[in-house]
């Protein structure tokens, strides 16, 4: 593969690939949000030229979308308490750069139920989503969310229509991020803001994690850190305008499955622990400095 950013074949391996030849992407646990799969990837480089780390050589991107598409995801639904939470959190530091208007229209690409879009339409703005799980589109129907069930590209959504557009643990899964970077760019009106949030491949949990960091995972395919998302971002012609880290709220019982994966005896038990005190289902911030939130400004 090239790189997105600077179109060079050259590039360093980082972390070898632990897929076998036949891929674990026919396995559709591998497409959920919620999937544990991690350290199961493919080869994950980083460009000689411009830094940018990204799998290499994947499936084609017609069958991604076509997998997320397909994808059920009720393990989802279970955490619903911790991502209201996240969101109402997150949506605050993102409302201070956008003027108060009678009316203010925002986008979230990668809605999956929609759990951000009934909260910031609590807040006052007019919102839709893209989402090309069929499932989770559905979800967000039944709660009578504006979902459009394809990827941002099929929407086709009008030039100059938004005065803000989200990605919250989206733009990883991109197969061309510089393509949907460049859409998003001519959706949003005159200096409209775009909020993405994603893992930090610079951060130093991830490196000294380093091969066993839990992000690294099939359905990632770009490894970004602040300064290749801006550097991308200034090529779609925005202009990057504030980082932050941001964790999120998780129930004490999600958080300790999510250790299935290195230690099941640890799990289950915390797991039977934390029954027993009744702090299974009690929500806690968490925050590693793994996950960083990029603001940036349509020029």
């Amino acid at each position: 593969m090239k790189c997105n950013f600077c179109g060079s074949w050259e590039a360093d391996l980082l972390y070898p690939a632990t897929l076998g030849e036949d891929s674990l992407a026919n396995n559709m646990e591998h497409f959920r949000c919620t999937s544990a799969n991690y350290g199961q990837h493919g080869d994950i480089v980083r460009c000689r030229w411009c830094g940018l780390v990204y799998t290499n050589l994947r499936q084609k991107e017609e069958f991604i979308i076509k997998s997320y598409g397909e994808v059920v995801d009720q393990a989802y639904l279970e955490e619903w308490q911790g991502r209201l939470l996240t969101f109402k959190k997150n949506l605050r530091p993102l409302e201070k750069l956008v003027p108060l208007a009678d009316e203010r229209k925002l986008l979230d690409v990668g809605c999956y139920v929609g759990i951000f879009l009934e909260v910031a339409e609590e807040a006052g703005w007019e919102a839709w989503g893209v989402e090309p799980c069929r499932w989770a589109a559905e979800e967000a129907w039944h709660r009578g969310l504006k979902v459009e069930a394809c990827t941002l590209q099929e929407a086709n959504f009008p030039a100059d229509f938004f005065d803000v557009v989200t990605m919250w643990d989206v733009i990883e899964h991109f197969a061309d991020p510089l393509r949907e970077l460049r859409e998003v760019h001519r959706l949003l009106k005159k200096e409209g803001v775009l909020c993405i949030h994603t893992i930090n491949i610079e951060s130093p949990l991830a490196k000294l994690m380093g091969a066993n960091w839990p992000w690294l995972m099939e359905m990632h395919l770009y490894y970004f850190s602040p300064e290749t998302l801006s550097a991308m971002l200034r090529k779609a012609g925005f202009a990057p305008i504030k980082k932050m880290t941001q964790g999120r709220f998780l129930r004490l019982g999600y958080l300790i499955s999510r250790l299935v994966p290195y230690s099941q005896r640890l799990a289950g038990g915390l797991g039977r622990l934390a029954g027993i005190l009744g702090l299974g289902r009690v929500p806690m911030y968490v925050n590693f400095g793994d996950l960083f939130t990029l603001f940036a400004r349509k020029v």
